[in-house]
C-alpha cells in the first residue's frame, strides 16, 4: 500500500482510507463482527487511515470504529468531525463543538485523534466556522487532542474561501473527483498545493452512483447526473469492465490527493479496494466515459447555504 505525506503535516496516510460511515449503517445494515474483522483486514493490507463522524449512524459508527480499533489504535491515523450531529441538525458553535468531541472521544476510546474536522461547512454561515469553530479547534489542537485540524464540504469555492480566511492543516472534499465530476482539480488542488494543506478525496463512487446497485433513494443528484451515472455503468458492463475498479482508480490518480476515503464494511470490501490500486488505469476508457455523460460530467446538487454555493 502506497502511502502518502498529508500536506504540511507529519501524517502519512494511506493512499485509499476506511470510510466508516458504512460502520453507522448508512448504506444498509451491517455486522459488528464483520465491521471489526474489515478494520482488522484493512490494517493489515495497509490502510492506516481511518475517518468517521458523530454524525454516521447517530454514533454509531464511532462506537464501532472505537471497538474495532481496540489495541490497534497506535496503528491508524484516526479523524472524527464536529459541527454534523443528524440529517439536519448543525451547531458550530465553540462550545458545541468542544463538548460533542469529547463524546467523540469517549466512543473512540481514544485521548486524542489526529485530524479533528468541521463536518460539511456549507450548511452554516462562513463567518461562524472562520471567527468560532476553527479557533475553538485550534484550542482543542493546543490541548493535544487533536494533532491537526481542518474542514470538509461539497462546495470547493466555499472550502477556499474559509482556508483562506483561517489557515487549517487538512480540506477534504466529497463528490468532487471522480468519473462523473472532476471539479476538485479546477481550483482547490492548485490552492491546497500553494498553501501546504493535506488534501483528503471522498466518494469515489460519487455516494453510490457509480457502482452496479446504484445510488440510495436519499441521494440528492438529479436526474440527469444519476442517468450519466447509468451510462458509465452499462458502458463499463458491456466491455467486462469492474466500474467500482475504475472509478476507484481514478479517484486517486492524483497526486497531490493524499487519500481517498472509500465505504468499507466487510473483509471482501477491503481487499476488493486494494486490488483495485494494483490495475493500471485505461485512460481511454475513461475519456470514452466521460465524453458519453456528454454535458452531465461536472454535474452537481445544491447543498447548504444558497451563498455557500458558489
Amino acid at each position: 500500500m502506497e502511502h502518502r505525506r498529508l500536506g504540511n503535516t507529519d501524517l502519512n496516510v494511506s493512499r485509499i482510507g476506511f470510510g466508516a460511515a458504512t460502520l453507522g449503517n448508512e448504506f444498509g445494515p451491517t455486522d459488528p463482527l464483520q465491521d471489526a474483522r474489515a478494520v482488522d483486514v484493512a490494517l493489515e493490507q495497509g490502510v492506516n487511515y481511518f475517518d468517521v463522524s458523530p454524525y454516521y449512524g447517530l454514533t454509531l459508527a464511532e462506537q464501532r470504529l472505537g471497538a474495532a480499533l481496540k489495541g490497534k489504535r497506535d496503528q491508524a491515523v484516526l479523524s472524527t468531525k464536529c459541527g454534523r450531529y443528524g440529517r439536519a441538525e448543525f451547531d458550530f458553535s465553540a462550545r458545541r463543538v468542544k463538548a460533542g468531541f469529547e463524546d467523540s472521544l469517549l466512543r473512540l476510546r481514544t485521548d486524542y485523534v489526529d485530524l479533528l474536522l468541521a463536518h460539511d461547512c456549507e450548511f452554516v454561515p462562513e463567518r461562524q466556522v472562520i471567527e468560532e469553530t476553527l479557533p475553538a479547534l485550534r484550542d482543542l489542537q493546543s490541548q493535544g487532542k487533536a494533532r491537526y485540524i481542518g474542514i470538509t464540504g461539497y462546495s470547493p469555492a466555499n472550502l477556499m474561501r474559509i482556508a483562506a480566511a483561517c489557515p487549517v492543516d487538512v480540506v477534504l472534499s466529497y463528490c468532487r473527483y471522480n468519473l462523473l465530476n472532476t471539479q476538485m482539480s479546477d481550483a482547490l488542488i492548485p490552492f491546497a498545493r500553494k498553501q501546504g494543506i493535506g488534501l483528503i478525496n471522498a466518494s469515489p463512487l460519487n455516494m453510490g452512483l457509480l457502482t452496479p446497485q446504484g445510488a440510495p433513494e436519499w441521494h440528492p443528484a438529479p436526474p440527469e447526473v444519476r442517468e450519466a451515472a447509468q451510462t458509465i455503468v452499462r458502458m463499463c458492463r458491456e466491455r467486462g469492465v469492474d466500474v467500482v475498479g475504475i472509478a476507484l482508480r481514478f479517484a486517486t490518480s492524483d497526486p497531490y490527493v493524499a487519500s481517498t476515503l472509500v465505504g468499507m464494511a466487510t473483509e471482501g470490501d477491503v481487499l476488493a479496494n486494494v486490488r483495485a490500486l494494483d490495475v493500471p488505469l485505461d485512460e481511454d476508457l475513461v475519456r470514452e466515459l466521460q465524453a458519453a455523460v456528454g454535458p452531465a460530467l461536472n454535474g452537481s446538487w445544491p447543498s447548504g447555504l444558497p451563498e455557500n454555493q458558489s
